[in-house]
């Protein structure tokens, strides 16, 4: 599809890449790697057309289309969120404009048999020919299809994007990508603002994308389930592993380890070899031998390592001082902004070491009951603190907030207490705020750097109970494994609110998400919450399927539709209602199947069988996704019933 050959970019006369070569291949799905700086977004909008390289060539088929989702992008406003998605289809939208043209020219014409009337019947023929191949007729269903995938609400179709934040409005683009269909997708940061139902339905879709994806993530789980390569941009050179993100890093440091090896042996033979040039080279009888062994050693093409960039930052949470049992109590908790309800009558308990992740749609009022439990906000109902909690908060724009005239040391210093003033610097460090950095005003800070600030006013005293909301939104992979890693060894109550699965994962052990008003509680962390999600979301579907069996079959209600309409209707929908029951013994099967490994791999005997058996361990890997594109399946089907109704 694309071949990129000899590919040299240099920035003030600094190699970036020095004649680098790939090929991306069609429904390639590709996970683009390499430490700050090594010029992966440069690559990307070389590959798009907007930058020029040094030297090298990107050659691709004529008529190939790329869509790209940059890192920063501008918006158009003015615009309904229907119109602006629907804008993506801006050549049917042409067609159509001309169509309704040639359509009114018809009404006022009577020059039948002339040749010019002759023409626009065979534009309009070919027009038409045109609409259909480009499904024309489908786009409003693509819309609504696409826009609901990502989270939006029907009644959110009709409001301007100018309502919006630019998360909600980033959404809008990555609709217009995939409604634009390109033969190649370049996506930036694409699960950035996304929830965590919005982030599976892009990986389901991506997934069986006709064309080849291209992205930079730092979501590592959306890498995982969605990549089969991974390109690394190291030392100006291109890696190419064939193989998820998780999979390339072990295979990344086999290669180190490899060129470790080599590069030692190689230090020895040029040790040696220096040391017979030395004894040599001042014996006559001696001196060409010498010469030749200096000519070899000049001809040897030395062995790099690639360099690692091993900074990190390092901190763990203070002691958390022991609270009272119970930490947050929510009564008939409810928050309205204006005639807008957030939430209603919301309850729930939560005490001390609980470690609880708040998940759900945007705007479903995770945020907003955070902002009540650290008392930025003031809402309806009880909302009781318990006994000895003191509250360390980490807002949603946390990094936004900081005062950008004052210095990285000034931003800790002003609000640090007692001895742990002695210790800024130091602490400072621990995130990677050296000597030369802490006179920095915040303003000039990475929107990393001022996370990493941000997140580091937490440590200036202990806290009993910690709320953290996306905590990780500025933070690097590694970054984020350093946080996960200190908030696993937090002795405190935890509050999280994050859609990084991979984050969320073995992190907590109550799972409370927000949907529709109210609050639904899970034990167990992300993983296991969205399984039971799955199961509560198959039972209401089967308890609508049964309601609807216990009901005369419903028929088109028009009074003015012709017999033969009525008919098919009715015969539509006994199809769909074939298909709802075909899925479900299908999802029960599954659920069954994946139920009996899950007790097998629980025992240590049967454990080993399963994992012997190839055939049987790959179908049980299947099966989970399975079992998800057969719900999502059902919910598209169930929604057509409904419809029908």
């Amino acid at each position: 599809m694309i071949s990129v050959n000899n590919l040299t970019v240099s920035f003030g006369g600094v190699p970036l890449y020095e004649d680098i070569s790939f090929l991306i291949n069609e429904r390639d799905r590709i996970g683009l790697a390499g430490r700050n700086g090594a010029g992966k977004s440069t690559l990307l909008k070389i590959l798009c057309g907007d930058q020029k390289p040094d030297s090298g060539e990107v050659a691709m088929p004529k008529g190939f289309t790329i869509g790209y989702l940059p890192q920063d992008m501008k918006h158009n406003l003015g615009k309904t969120v229907f119109d602006e998605a629907m804008s993506a289809f801006s050549e049917i939208l042409r067609l159509e404009q001309r169509e309704r043209e040639i359509n009114e020219e018809f009404v006022t014409r009577t020059d039948y048999e002339s040749d010019a009337y002759m023409n626009l019947i065979n534009e309009l023929h070919e027009i038409t020919e045109r609409l259909n191949l480009a499904g024309a007729y489908s786009k409003d269903a693509e819309v609504e299809k696409t826009l609901l995938g990502l989270g939006f609400k029907r009644e959110d179709f009709s409001r301007l994007t100018d309502e919006f934040s630019g998360g909600w409005r980033m959404r809008v683009e990555i609709a217009k990508l995939l409604l634009q269909r390109p033969n190649l997708l370049f996506l930036y940061e694409p699960t950035n603002h996304l929830d965590i139902e919005s982030i599976q339905w892009l990986e389901e879709f991506l997934k069986d994308y006709f064309g080849a994806v291209v992205m930079v993530s730092h979501d590592r789980a959306f890498l995982d389930n969605l990549t089969n390569r991974t390109l690394e941009i190291s030392l100006g050179k291109i890696h190419d592993y064939k193989a998820n993100y998780s999979r390339y890093l072990e295979l990344r440091k086999e290669r180190r380890d490899t060129q470790m090896a080599a590069y030692k042996n190689q230090q020895k033979y040029i040790d040696k070899t220096e040391a017979l040039i030395d004894k040599y080279r001042a014996k006559a009888s001696k001196a060409s031998f010498a010469q030749s062994l200096i000519k070899k050693l000049e001809k040897l093409e030395t062995i790099e390592i690639d360099n690692e960039d091993t900074s990190a930052i390092r901190f763990f949470f203070p002691p958390a001082p022991r609270s009272g049992r119970t930490v947050v109590e929510a009564d008939k908790v409810s928050k309205k902004y204006e005639t807008r309800s957030i939430c209603s009558g919301v309850d729930f308990t939560i005490e001390r070491s609980d470690r609880v992740a708040f998940v759900g749609r945007n705007g479903e009022g995770k945020s907003t009951m955070v902002k009540l439990i650290a008392g930025v906000e003031k809402g309806e109902g009880a909302l009781t603190i318990g006994a000895s909690v003191n509250i360390g908060y980490y807002a949603q724009n946390a990094a936004e907030i900081l005062n950008e005239n004052k210095t990285v040391f000034e931003t800790i210093d002003d609000i640090a207490i007692g001895d742990i003033r002695k210790s800024v610097r130091n602490l400072l460090g621990s995130f990677l705020f050296g000597a030369d950095d802490i006179d920095k005003k915040v303003k000039v800070l990475s929107g990393g750097e001022k996370g990493r600030l941000a997140m580091c006013k937490l440590l200036l005293e202990p806290y009993s109970l910690l709320v953290l909301d996306e905590p990780t939104n500025h933070l690097d992979m590694r970054s984020k494994e350093v946080l996960k890693k200190a908030l696993m060894k937090y002795d405190g109550t935890l509050i999280v609110v994050s859609h990084d699965r991979d984050f969320l994962q073995g992190l907590t052990n109550k799972t409370f998400e927000f949907r529709n008003g109210t609050v639904y509680q899970y034990l167990g962390d992300v993983n296991e919450y969205i399984q039971a999600r799955k199961i509560r979301s198959l039972k209401e579907l089967e308890k609508k399927d049964q309601e609807k069996k216990s009901s005369p079959p419903p028929v088109p209600t028009d009074a003015n539709l012709a017999f033969q309409e009525k008919k098919e209707a009715e015969k539509e929908q006994r199809r769909i209602q074939n298909e709802l029951n075909k899925l479900e013994k299908e999802i029960s099967e599954l659920e069954v199947f994946i139920a009996d490994i899950n007790n097998k791999l629980a025992d240590p005997v049967l454990c080993a069988q399963v994992l012997n058996d190839k055939d049987l361990y790959a179908r049980y890997e299947k099966s989970g996704a399975e079992l998800e594109s057969r719900m999502k399946a059902w919910e598209e089907l169930s929604s057509q019933i409904e419809k029908g109704k």
